[in-house]
């Protein structure tokens, strides 16, 4: 007789054994499996879901791990808008340490965030909220990066997101660095 993890090892079969059915895995030790071993658990879960074994699926569980990833993507979009934010606040506050490093990371948030955008174009309608929440945190940001008082910086965002988001847009003063 197999113990519980022999049985979990033949259940997490290679890619090209996948069509090979499953060992039935007992409802408690797959509950177990995704407190213990979540990459085992997500593996598990893919190959009863190829081989069309619904029935085994731990739905539950799988619900709220697909109800997170869509959180994480908003997340994400408002933690790089956070960033973004900060650093065009120093660039406009700050206009005598501007750096070639500031600037790469403004380019490299704009990027990022319009690939999320693309790969995610249901985050659009979001944009408006998360950046009210994000600019927020660009405060208390660019508040600890600056040591500028929190007052020195509007309590609304100077820019649109559209502002933010473009390429072209530097607040302050004009830039050497800006090519």
């Amino acid at each position: 007789m197999l113990g519980s993890r022999a049985r979990i090892k033949l259940a997490l079969l290679p890619d090209k054994n996948r069509g090979v059915p499953l060992s039935p895995l007992p409802s408690k030790l797959t509950e177990s499996l995704y407190e213990t071993d979540f990459y085992a658990w997500t593996q598990y879960q893919a190959q009863l879901m190829r081989q069309g074994q619904w029935h085994r699926v731990d739905v539950a569980n799988v619900i709220e791990e697909i109800e997170s990833l869509g959180r994480q993507q908003r997340q994400e979009l408002r933690n790089r808008l956070a960033i973004l934010l900060a650093h065009l606040l120093k660039w406009q506050y700050q206009p005598e340490k501007r750096s070639r490093s500031w600037l790469a990371t403004i380019r490299i948030q704009r990027l990022d965030i319009a690939d999320l955008l693309d790969d995610n174009p249901s985050l659009q309608p979001y944009i408006a909220a998360a950046f009210q929440k994000a600019y927020a945190k660009g405060v208390q940001l660019a508040v600890k990066e600056t040591n500028l008082a929190k007052g020195k910086f509007p309590e609304i965002a100077p820019y649109t997101s559209s502002q933010a988001l473009s390429n072209s847009f530097y607040p302050g003063s004009p830039s050497d660095l800006i090519d």
